[in-house]
């Protein structure tokens, strides 16, 4: 349980506000927190900052400003005088609670203390170590724009805001884990969206009670959102500023964590994982082909091992046209350990991918390559059309556009294979049906998870088949509530 919050007002002593802070920040035991002794105006005052945060151009020039002053200046309204004349910043604030100062010195801020003052001045100077926006590797188009979301807060948000300039978009700040006080924006158009959504997410944010969010989103997606055993993405994750923006417009809700360079999307359906910007990048009649394209390699994805599996194994369910399917040469094990054994296989190889360093990334390939190809086969540890069709499922996996949405359609094909294997044709039709009935079942902020397929709503569930020319969607998804229904 949580002790009771004691608050700490700032005294009307200035040696005991800085004892406090010095030994609320450990100045003494961290090498990179900074306290600095000043004298202006014939009067103390001392700057708390976090070294790796504070912007020495503007921290400078605030310092050579308040060398200038005189006594005199400071003796009438001297808050004032400091605040509206000798400090040349625009991000001010001041503070009465030493509290709050801790916290925001530690978020980046520089505090500046003064003698004779009852308020402590906060210099919004922080500059986080930061990269410049590039194109994500997993949103990649030929053509649009090349910039992407990075690990700062405010540089994505200001990314969003050059594509989003409507009065009433709103980006509201939210603190989040008693330890790491980490960032946190809500963002919305707030006649678009529905206030319902907004006031949930909220809600639910406000409730987060822990020490901090080391994985970022993922643990804001987890605490919000629930549905810890659901193999499925609550969320539409995106780190492209353009994708996030037409969500806006939608009427979605964004959620930006600091620190990650993605943006959780809410609420999103089944089908909204199964989207690409290059299909907008694109002429219609090419978007559409390319989304249907896409659609088949998800489903074969998921069904074409337990389906070609069942059909191999049971030979008296292929149809004379499909009398190709099997395995000729069966190998030295039985074919439901062989698959088993490539789908372990294709898992190490990802993760081997991502530890190994770009330089032997063609050496793991080409192993790769060998082990699970050629000498697998030569040796009948595989038969070749495992092998084969093993590899369609996966370019099926990786042609799809949500990298969660991937793994857990893996895990479903490994489900069915299992139940295959166990119940035969039985254990197709019911792993099949559960899994349709538990994605139908699924819900994300009272939104059915499957719409517009159930329930059924033929604009919208033609508008996620095909993709629709621009000028022809002149309608915002009714799933949502938008409040202002017309594009």
């Amino acid at each position: 349980m949580s002790k009771e919050a004691v608050i700490h007002p700032v005294s009307k002593d200035y040696t005991e506000n800085i004892e406090f802070l010095k030994k609320e920040l450990a100045v003494d035991a961290s090498f990179d927190l900074i306290y600095l002794e000043l004298e202006h105006g014939e009067r103390d005052m001392a700057l708390f900052m976090v070294d790796g945060f504070a912007k020495d151009v503007a921290l400078t020039q605030i310092q050579r400003e308040l060398s200038r002053l005189t006594a005199s200046e400071l003796e009438e309204r001297p808050l004032d005088k400091l605040m509206k004349n000798q400090i040349p910043y625009v991000e001010l604030s001041t503070s009465t609670d030493l509290d709050e100062v801790i916290d925001q010195v530690l978020s980046g801020p520089a505090a500046l203390v003064v003698e004779g003052l009852e308020q402590i001045i906060l210099l919004d100077t922080r500059e986080y170590p930061v990269r410049g926006p590039e194109e994500p590797d997993t949103e990649q188009v030929i053509r649009g724009s090349k910039d992407g979301f990075v690990e700062t807060l405010v540089m994505n948000t200001a990314l969003i805001r050059r594509r989003v300039r409507d009065r009433t978009m709103r980006v509201e700040y939210v603190s989040v884990g008693r330890r790491s006080k980490s960032d946190l924006a809500l963002s919305y158009i707030a006649d678009i969206a529905d206030q319902e959504y907004v006031k949930k997410i909220k809600k639910a944010l406000e409730k987060i009670d822990t020490d901090g969010l080391p994985m970022a989103d993922k643990t804001v997606e987890e605490y919000v959102f629930g549905h810890h055993y659901n193999p499925y993405p609550m969320v539409r994750y995106t780190e492209r500023p353009d994708v996030a923006a037409t969500h806006l417009f939608e009427g979605h809700i964004l959620i930006l964590v600091d620190g990650s360079p993605s943006v959780m999307i809410a609420p999103t359906t089944f089908w909204h994982h199964l989207q690409h910007a290059e299909e907008y990048r694109q002429k219609p009649v090419v978007g559409a082909s390319l989304r249907l394209v896409r659609f088949v390699a998800v489903w074969v994805s998921l069904f074409l091992l337990p389906l070609w599996y069942f059909l191999a194994s049971n030979e008296q369910f292929v149809p004379e046209v499909l009398s190709f399917i099997g395995a000729e040469k069966e190998g030295s094990i039985p074919l439901f350990v062989q698959f088993l054994a490539a789908e372990i296989g294709i898992e190490m190889l990802r993760m081997a991918a991502i530890h190994t360093p770009n330089a032997l990334a063609t050496a793991l390939g080409l192993v790769s390559a060998l082990l699970i190809g050629e000498v697998a086969i030569n040796v009948g540890l595989f038969s070749p059309e495992v092998v084969l069709y093993l590899a369609v499922a996966v370019v099926g996996t990786f042609a799809t556009p949500s990298y969660e949405m991937s793994l857990a359609n893996r895990l479903i094909r490994v489900a069915l294979l299992i139940l295959v294997a166990i119940f035969g044709l039985g254990g197709l039709v019911i792993g099949t049906t559960v899994w349709f009935l538990m994605l139908v079942h699924l819900h994300v902020l009272n939104t059915p998870y499957m719409w517009p397929f159930l329930p059924f709503n033929s604009r919208a569930f033609r508008d996620v088949i095909l993709r629709a020319p621009m000028p022809l969607k002149n309608r915002r998804p009714a799933l949502i509530h938008p409040n202002d229904p017309d594009r």
